[in-house]
């Protein structure tokens, strides 16, 4: 199942049925939401609403388990590394100080700085869902031909079709060098040492670059053959007109966006930062 790792299935249901242009609006909306606000509770809102958003997708977790194994690394070692350096920032931006335990004079915990790292983990994990949602439900030639309807070049749209079409690519060929290299001899398991298995991996990043160049030159060749960034216009064989449920589900992205400013701006006194220890 690696190989399907950011693949495009089709499936019939309301998050597939969107356009690529509405689900890209989405994405960006209730990630700028996310990003926007340090209240925990406006985070949860749009983490909670991402997750059924993936629910009501279809995708299955075998999809993006490897994603979400480096995502939890990644939020962990963040979350550590933001304490090392930080142990007081939370106190800082609050403004009180509530000790639970210490471990020496510089390090101690405190409520406030649990607080701020909690709410920066869930900044982060809030948009993992939506991210993969928009990547694996976004048919790549229909995205480029939403782009080019609303006024961005065609040439751009179509390098951005090429690019979310290209990962599942890339994954496949590694594969197939990395299982030819493994009849040959190559050992990349566990029963070698770290430093000999990342060499064995080197060995296949080598043909992996050497054929991915290989492939741009004869895609480059292809579409020069066949006259592309000839004509200032071009016409889209996938191409899927905005419906009433497009233009709901981006009234919706708006007001999320539109609800993270107003927490910030009418709710918390326009501090981006919801102190519950005044």
């Amino acid at each position: 199942m690696k190989s399907k790792l950011f693949d495009y299935i089709d499936r019939d249901n309301l998050i597939f049925n969107l356009s690529g242009l509405t689900k890209l609006v989405c994405f960006i909306g209730m990630t700028f939401a996310v990003m926007f606000s340090y209240d925990i509770r406006y985070i949860l809102f749009v983490m909670v609403l991402s997750v059924i958003f993936f629910a009501m997708s279809g995708l299955q977790f075998k999809q993006i388990k490897l994603m979400a194994i480096y995502v939890v690394v990644f939020l962990a070692i963040n979350f550590v590394l933001t304490y090392i350096f930080s142990p007081q920032y939370g106190t800082e931006i609050y403004g009180t100080t509530h000790e639970l335990f210490r471990f020496n004079s510089r390090y101690t915990v405190t409520e406030e700085q649990l607080l701020y790292q909690v709410t920066k983990v869930a900044k982060y994990a809030s948009v993992v869902p939506l991210g993969m949602i928009f990547l694996l439900t976004t048919n790549p030639s229909e995205f480029a031909a939403s782009l080019n309807r609303v006024g961005c070049n065609y040439k751009a749209a179509y390098a951005l079709s090429l690019t979310l079409r290209y990962f599942p690519d890339t994954i496949r060929n590694y594969q197939d060098i990395a299982l030819a290299q493994q009849s040959r001899g190559l050992d990349l398991s566990r029963k070698e040492k770290l430093g000999t298995r990342v060499k064995n991996v080197m060995n296949i990043c080598v043909p992996l670059i050497f054929s991915t160049l290989d492939r741009i030159e004869l895609i480059s060749n292809a579409m020069d053959l066949r006259g592309f960034g000839k004509k200032r216009k071009r016409t889209w064989y996938v191409a899927k007109p905005l419906k009433t449920v497009d233009w709901c589900a981006m009234a919706a992205a708006l007001a999320i966006f539109l609800g993270s400013l107003a927490m910030t701006f009418f709710v918390n006194g326009g501090t981006r930062f919801y102190n519950p220890f005044i």
